[in-house]
């Protein structure tokens, strides 16, 4: 058997092949959009050897979603983790102009476009999802309080709505100005909640 016939059919590393794939499509142009026949000739193996890595699509988008947590936190989270900078800095890193991609396009969080398109058909992948975004209210409120806000976890929830609706529309209209106005807003509540006033 020829290499090339090996690494059609499997051969070393398919799995990875497959899920680098999964990494690169679902987060390009959706979890629906990508079928497996785009799958397998991108990752360059058959639909048998897909299918023997991964008993079904949910089951890849469940390996997909696992993989972008496990590779580190999300690049738009990012900033939180970052020691170098004052608990107040970090938040307001969360609100930087996201880039366009090679197609002039605002893609958003992965994790978000994927519960919107499963629409409650993937409970697995909700139930992931789910669990991101708890702990990341949770990192924000850990953060809110270092930044000495009198009511932490109002701040942090409140936070968190934030970023996450200025993403989603800075994804809806195809516009960074939500990130912008987003971060604005930010700013005010973590000046009411360190100087005492209370953000309720």
């Amino acid at each position: 058997m020829s290499d090339a016939a090996g690494e059609r059919s499997g051969g070393r590393g398919a799995r990875e092949r497959i899920l680098r794939t999964a990494v690169q499509l679902f987060a390009r142009d959706g979890v629906q959009a990508t079928g497996i026949a785009k799958l397998t000739e991108t990752a360059q193996v058959s639909t048998r050897t897909l299918y023997q890595h991964f008993a079904s699509k949910d089951e890849l988008v469940r390996a997909y979603l696992e993989r972008l947590e496990s590779d580190g936190v999300l690049a738009a989270e990012a900033s939180l983790e970052q020691a170098a900078l004052s608990p107040r800095e970090r938040i307001l890193g969360l609100f930087v102009e996201v880039a366009l991609d090679a197609a002039g396009t605002i893609r958003g969080c992965p994790l978000h476009n994927v519960t919107v398109e499963a629409a409650g058909t993937m409970p697995e992948a909700t139930v992931l999802v789910e669990r991101h975004k708890q702990r990341f209210a949770k990192r924000l409120i850990e953060t809110a309080a270092e930044a000495g806000a009198q009511e932490p976890e109002v701040l942090g929830r409140r936070l968190a709505l934030i970023f996450e609706g200025a993403r989603a529309l800075s994804t809806s209209l195809n516009d960074t100005r939500p990130l912008r106005d987003g971060r604005d807003l930010a700013e005010a509540l973590l000046d009411q909640a360190t100087q005492g006033i209370s953000v309720r």
